[in-house]
């Protein structure tokens, strides 16, 4: 038996059932929202939380049992509000450690490291393994994988620096990792590279937002490496539309990749980069409950089968954290 840990404490992998790969309860900035409250959105904590579980709840009735939340260092993670939430859902909440970045690491590192001012040990990879063997804080709650970032702005000496630790903690602790990546410049590639001259397992990889190209040779490179794509984006139509993500998906299985592929939105019950009400007005789709209503229609109208989609929503996820 192998067990991945989650909000609630372990649990079998056998039982994760379908899972979204890629989604955020919350994306929030605690310091913004300390000292300004009421920008971009209003918050009430209450009514946040009462949200987030009305809208997670959906989620059971469509067959998902579990998310995956890659919400980290710089996307705002803050688990005892995790916990408050998952008291009331029913549903497998697997949570990260890393950091967020596209460019500067936190200044909390930048004068401590090796070859610095403090000459040390890279302080990242320790706070890294000690929230997936310890716990995250004094929650209880365990890190099941390892979360960076490389965007458009490329290999940033930041972006590298915790790329390297985030490889160097998967090459001690053998948990697997999810890369924010901009399939547009190749970045996945680049991800790749850097995790495994770190000594990083790249079929423990997910190259995520791999689903915002159309690109099906770099789709292919980056699957033929050995990691999983990321589909991870649906409902962002604004970044690519509907009917070229469900098509590229539906290719990539006829091409025989559904065992590379994992599902997801990259949605979230509340992110404070937006105005709440434009964003909805803008991506309407951009919600949970999207692959089941509307995605997995549309894959089957094109072919793929239930049980290339049991692959991808299934299998896959499960042989990630085995």
């Amino acid at each position: 038996m192998t067990t991945v840990e989650t909000v609630r404490g372990p649990v079998d992998t056998s039982a994760l059932g379908s899972t979204l790969m890629h989604e955020h309860v919350f994306v929030l900035g605690e310091e913004m929202r300390q000292n300004y409250p009421d920008f971009p959105n209003a918050w009430d904590e209450e009514r946040r939380v009462e949200d987030a579980i009305q809208k997670l709840s959906a989620l059971p009735s469509r067959g998902i049992h579990t998310i995956v939340d890659p919400t980290v260092i710089g996307l705002g993670r803050y688990i005892p509000r995790l916990q408050r939430i998952n008291a009331e859902v029913d549903l497998n909440i697997i949570v990260a450690t890393g950091i967020y970045t596209y460019n500067e690491i936190p200044f909390q590192f930048h004068y401590t490291g090796p070859g610095l001012l403090f000459d040390t040990p890279e302080p990242m990879v320790e706070l890294f393994i000690k929230d997936i063997r310890e716990g995250i804080a004094d929650t209880g709650v365990k890190a099941a994988f390892l979360k960076c970032a490389i965007e458009e702005q490329g290999l940033t000496p930041g972006v590298e620096r915790v790329m390297r630790a985030v490889g160097a903690a998967q090459a001690e602790t053998k948990v697997p990792i999810t890369v924010h990546t901009n399939p547009h410049t190749g970045s996945g590639l680049v991800a790749q590279r850097v995790l495994k001259e770190e000594g990083a397992d790249l079929s423990k990889v997910v190259i995520g937002h791999s689903g915002d190209t159309t690109d099906l040779d770099y789709l292919c490179k980056v699957a033929d490496a050995g990691s999983y794509l990321g589909m991870d984006r649906f409902g962002l139509d604004v970044l690519l539309p509907f009917e070229q993500r469900v098509d590229t998906v539906a290719e990539m299985v006829r091409r025989g990749y559904a065992e590379r592929m994992v599902l997801a939105h990259d949605a979230s019950c509340f992110i404070d980069w937006f105005d709440e009400h434009a964003k909805a007005a803008a991506v309407p789709n951009w919600i949970f409950t999207h692959i089941s209503d509307d995605v997995l229609p549309a894959l089957r109208e094109r072919g793929v089968s239930t049980e290339q989609i049991t692959t991808m929503l299934v299998d896959n996820p499960r042989r990630y954290f085995e």
